[in-house]
């Protein structure tokens, strides 16, 4: 397995609508950067964000999760509470091809402010907005901008395309748009 250059992220952005919006080279004037990096792609949160809260005493389940635990957001910044977490998607839609994995870690911009990004990895030929999951670990409010960078894509190509797919097999997160909650 190969870690994929700015070369081929370019040319599947380009010709294969890989990533749209596709944003070419750094974009950091003012803000976190995004963009195509030399071996990555910085993408950016979007305005929409669902932030935890516990006015129901629910208890986190995932297999039956009540939505009722967030509170949507849609603003320029989102304020995430103390030891808390918010729920927000990629401005960028993503279709992975079939050879590809894509894992993801968080900017080291907000990590050195104890704000934790995490994104499971996209599978071959997933495609969809990425839900993002923000970890606030400090005992302050914590500030996430939208529309600024967040996150980075790393895609490693397999030696050989896999047998079955995430599309093959009809996963149940394909095609998903705006901030998506867990499903069973």
């Amino acid at each position: 397995m190969s870690i994929l250059s700015d070369k081929w992220i370019r040319k599947q952005a380009e010709n294969h609508q890989m990533i749209e919006p596709y944003v070419e080279g750094q974009r950091r004037e003012g803000v976190i950067s995004y963009g195509v990096s030399s071996y990555g792609y910085d993408a950016r949160v979007a305005d929409e964000f669902k932030i935890f809260t516990n006015v129901h005493n629910a208890i986190v389940d995932p297999k039956n999760f009540d939505d009722r635990s967030f509170v949507e957001h849609k603003g320029d910044v989102c304020i995430i509470p103390p030891n808390s977490f918010a729920l927000a998607r990629t401005v960028e839609y993503f279709r992975i091809p079939r050879d590809v994995l894509v894992i993801c870690l968080g900017k080291s911009t907000y990590a050195r402010c104890g704000i934790i990004v995490n994104v499971t990895p996209l599978e071959p030929e997933w495609e969809g907005h990425v839900t993002l999951e923000f970890s606030n670990t400090t005992p302050l409010p914590a500030k996430i901008y939208a529309n600024e960078g967040v996150c980075q894509f790393l895609f490693l190509k397999g030696d050989q395309p896999c047998d079955v797919s995430y599309a093959d097999r009809s996963g149940k997160y394909m095609g998903q748009r705006g901030v998506t909650l867990p499903r069973l």
